[in-house]
């Protein structure tokens, strides 16, 4: 019997390396030893009796040598000897020798010593042969009126056991624990008692607690729960009792346990939908969060927050508690921030929003102030994408929080900074009346942004929304402002050489700074060589992204020219300043498109940006209605387009999640009546503290497919063949971290197979908890054997192993049936999951391991493909159908999962359809996965390659 079959009460480790020693040597130490000889032999025969040796001839010997020693170290070795030890002879009837152990425990019993009193006790409830308990039934009664609370606690647990399992013995034993009940004044002993009445005779234990109702307050705290449980019970069984209890739940939740006051909030929110009771439960669970120093706490907590969102009655009273709820933000916690604030914008309505937008902003503040650590840029993303999602949810609250964030543009943290832009961009193109605020205040910082990515997207929008005279002039100001004195080339060639203003000199340039390696004079070699980091400080922003060789800056500053120089030309009627300013930003193209030509920067200027800016001068230089369209209007048009789309998405994301959470009901759906239904068909209401227990224990039940038996088939694996002597197959159950084996062994043969072992190893990062069992199997017979394998991460693992066992009567060597191998699918432990661009892209960029896949599949049609590679993979599409629809020879898209171990995994499919090869050509490409294992890139390459082969019906 494995584990998985049997309570384990004890565990014992056992080195590997040590040799089991003889029954002759063993019976000598036990013996004649002295008395850590005699421990030693005691160890020694337990490890080898757990291991499937029988040992008989040790029984008396142990009973006659060893049993009647007082020392405490044997008396505790012995309680475990004879847990284990087989007490009945083959056809079930107990050995005579039981009978002297049975007189052992009765002394035991009567000891004067509560340790060995209680710990006896404690082995008295593993026995399962009521013959030997019968004799010492009086010695356990005695034992509740023992002066030690220690030996009165475990007689209520030896007696509960014993009338659980062997009710005659005992017949009066609800009776006789309600009587110490009320006479006991032990918390503990309080608390094993009540529970014994909760499952023995829930009568008794209501009538007892109805004497005591006012005083619960009062109790322990691990009595509270154990009546905690009892209420929930009840009342999930007989909801007429519910007004009864409901107001001791209430009082439970002040309790100064944190554990009985989130049991008690639990229950309050199943015995009542009163908003009065969900206040209070919510209520709670807040307290809980803030107080509790484990983080793990605080997400298990806000979990249970978040599925009472869930409920639609429930979500208006949380609604009220939203100011609540952000005080979880002072946790430093990035995890649990981050859950809070997603919590907050899903509860934020109109009455409350306000009181919301204050604390983010003060908070978006405060990490300003504070020292700079890893979390801290992370938190001030997650706070601006909540100030973003909540301006664009209620575009009166955009003018409060656009100046407090535009303040961050200058940040170092490129990835705070982008956000911040995203949504001044959203905002200045919805929000008309707010463009005049947004060009004020980005003109203010527009000299003080430190990233290239930043000051190319701040330029947009500058060139984009700026339409009087007056800003046009200020966006001209600040750029000749950033890009220092032109022409670009000469100003730098003079710094080198001296010829600059003393003030701004450092130290004077020696001579051999102006000559090659060679020996010549030469221009560029001034510039080839390490310049003062003064100067380099000193550089204006624009002037320091060219010089560093990032001319898309450039490319981008000059489309802004053009911009605001054909709206200033539109604008401004004076002939004469409309040639000056396009003449400025003509200078200003050619100046830069010079300095990439020259050898200053460090990195030469490509093509594409030398293309863009000439098309720019020859746009300025021609002056068109058709071009001034495309770069006014026709910008604008798509930015406004791409805004509508992603605003669609959400909405159509948020009516699914409404649709999921509404709980429609058929016309013709039975009506189920609590009053009139049977206890066993209360399908409704699942027993939590149950589903609590099981999700503990790693046993929470997956929803089966809809055939649940054709689903179980698919997972059972044929081991052995039909002509071996031995067949097994094995039913492969995958629980959260670990896999259950189910093998079915069956004897194909007609002799006694003895010591049959079912020998398991693992390859890939699995591991094998516990070693099988032996059985022996009769003629034809057959036995279920169960095997645990731990999983670590996800990968592809392998379970390989083979069935050894002796043929009762044979002479020969043991006999051995290899299995064949059981492959673990990487597919249980990945689901699909979501993430924005912005996140796929850095995860992309930090992943080391890449595994590339090419296609090779005969299917047809690019979109069967994806959605193919999509259902064998578990993953979820990034890309929108919107972007994917169409008939076109090609395809990419980006796609997402992640495993229960909280890996990430990422693909980037890019397939086309080979035109030229007619309308049933195969799709081809490749697929690359990126993780931050190498086990899942390859798992996931391995799952893709296998399946992509089949095809689609």
């Amino acid at each position: 019997m494995t584990a998985a079959e049997n309570v384990c009460y004890t565990l014992i480790n056992v080195t590997n390396d040590s040799e089991p020693p003889s029954e002759v040597s063993l019976k000598t130490d036990l013996e004649k030893g002295e008395i850590k000889a005699k421990t030693e032999a005691l160890k020694k025969v337990i490890i080898m009796i757990l291991n499937g040796e029988k040992l008989p001839g040790l029984l008396m010997t142990i009973i006659r040598f060893v049993l009647p020693l007082q020392d405490h170290t044997i008396k505790k070795l012995l309680l475990v000897f004879w847990e284990i030890v087989p007490k009945t002879t083959p056809d079930g009837k107990l050995l005579q020798e039981m009978i002297l152990v049975c007189d052992a425990y009765r002394k035991d019993l009567q000891h004067p010593n509560e340790f060995i009193r209680g710990s006896t006790l404690r082995f008295l409830c593993k026995l399962k042969e009521s013959e030997l308990l019968e004799p010492l039934m009086p010695a356990i009664r005695a034992c509740l009126e023992h002066r030690h609370s220690y030996v009165r606690r475990n007689a209520v647990l030896a007696i509960y056991t014993i009338y659980r399992n062997f009710e005659h013995l005992i017949p009066d034993a609800p009776e006789l624990i309600h009587d110490f009940l009320v006479n006991e004044k032990d918390a503990s002993c309080k608390r094993n008692a009540f529970m014994m009445l909760i499952h023995a005779d829930q009568d008794r234990a209501l009538d007892y607690l109805s004497t005591c109702i006012d005083q619960v307050h009062t109790f322990g705290d691990i009595l509270q729960l154990v009546i905690v449980e009892l209420i929930y019970k009840v009342c999930h069984a007989n909801p007429s009792e519910r007004a009864r209890f409901i107001r001791c739940i209430y009082n439970l939740l002040q309790s100064s346990s944190p554990a009985v006051k989130y049991e008690a909030a639990g229950t309050l929110v199943t015995l009542s939908s009163a908003p009065t009771a969900i206040k209070a439960a919510a209520q709670c669970y807040i307290d809980l969060i803030i107080k509790e120093s484990d983080n793990n706490v605080k997400l298990i907590v806000l979990d249970r927050l978040i599925e009472l969102k869930e409920h639609p009655t429930h979500e208006r009273v949380l609604q009220d508690l939203v100011m609540d709820i952000l005080r979880v933000l002072t946790t430093p916690d990035l995890e649990v921030r981050k859950k809070t604030l997603q919590l907050a914008l899903d509860l934020v309505s109109s009455r409350n929003v306000e009181e919301l937008v204050i604390v983010l902003k003060k908070e978006v503040i405060k990490t300003n102030n504070v020292t700079e650590h890893e979390d801290t840029d992370k938190y001030r993303q997650l706070l601006v994408r909540t100030l973003h999602s909540c301006s664009v949810r209620f575009p009166d609250m955009a003018a409060n929080v656009i100046p407090v964030l535009m303040e961050f543009l200058s940040d170092t943290n490129e990835a705070a900074a982008a956000d911040v832009l995203e949504f001044v961009r959203e905002a200045i193109q919805r929000f008309d009346n707010l463009r005049p605020l947004i060009i004020e205040k980005m003109l203010e910082v527009f000299h003080a942004i430190k990233t290239v990515k930043i000051y190319r997207g701040a330029l947009w929008i500058l060139g984009e929304y700026c339409s009087t005279k007056e800003d046009i002039q200020s966006v001209m100001t600040e750029v000749r402002r950033s890009l220092g004195e032109i022409p670009i080339v000469e100003n730098e060639l003079k710094k080198e050489a001296g010829e600059v203003k003393p003030e701004e000199e450092v130290t004077a340039a020696p001579a051999p700074k102006l000559v090659t390696e060679m020996g010549t004079y030469v221009t560029q070699s001034a510039l080839s060589t390490s310049r003062p980091s003064k100067k380099e400080e000193d550089r204006p922003p624009l002037r320091g992204f060219l010089m560093d060789g990032d001319f898309y800056v450039a490319a981008s500053l000059a489309t802004t020219l053009t911009k605001v120089a054909l709206r200033y030309v539109a604008l401004a009627e004076d002939k004469k300043r409309q040639n000056s300013f396009v003449a400025e930003a003509m200078l200003i193209m050619a100046t830069v498109l010079h300095l990439g030509k020259s050898s200053l920067p460090k990195k030469p200027i490509t093509d594409d940006d030398v293309d863009r800016i000439s098309l720019c001068l020859k746009v300025l230089s021609e002056c068109s209605p058709l071009m001034n369209d495309i770069f006014n209007k026709e910008c604008r048009r798509s930015l406004s387009h791409m805004l509508a789309v992603r605003l669609e998405e959400e909405k159509l994301s948020q009516k699914k999640e409404s649709e999921k959470r509404n709980v429609t009901v058929q016309a013709d759906d039975p009506i189920s009546f609590m009053q009139l239904t049977a206890k066993n068909e209360m399908t409704s209401k699942e027993d939590q503290f149950q589903l609590s227990l099981l999700a503990a224990m790693g046993n929470t039940q997956r929803k089966e497919a809809a055939d649940p038996l054709a689903s179980k088939l698919n997972k059972v694996t044929q081991l052995t063949g039909f002509s071996d002597p031995v067949y097994a197959e094995a039913y492969v159950h995958v629980n959260q971290y670990d896999i259950v084996l189910d093998v079915l062994v069956v004897n194909q043969t007609s002799d006694t197979l003895q010591n049959c072992t079912l020998e398991l190893a693992t390859l890939g990062d699995l591991k094998l908890v516990e070693k099988p069992s032996p059985l022996t199997l009769a003629p034809h017979d057959f036995a279920n054997i169960k095997a645990n394998v731990k999983v670590a991460s996800t990968e592809n693992g392998i379970i390989f192993g083979n069935i050894v066992y002796d043929v009762s009567g044979a002479a020969s060597d043991r006999n051995c049936v290899v299995l064949s191998d059981i492959h673990i699918d990487i597919m249980d432990y990945i689901q699909p999951a979501s993430c924005t661009d912005a996140e796929f892209r850095q995860m992309w960029a930090e992943f080391e391991w890449e595994n590339k896949v090419t296609v090779n599949t005969n299917i047809t049609d690019l979109n069967d493909y994806l959605q193919h590679i999509l259902k064998s993979t578990n993953m979820k599409c990034l890309t929108p159908e919107k972007a994917l629809s169409g008939i076109c020879g090609f395809m990419a898209a980006n796609l997402y999962a992640r495993s229960i171990f909280g890996e990430d995994a990422l693909a980037n499919v890019s397939i086309e359809k080979p035109i030229h090869m007619g309308p049933d050509a195969p799709v081809n490409g490749h697929i690359r996965i990126r993780a931050k294992s190498q086990g899942m890139a390859l798992s996931l390459g391995d799952k893709i390659n296998l399946s992509q082969k089949k095809s689609v019906s």
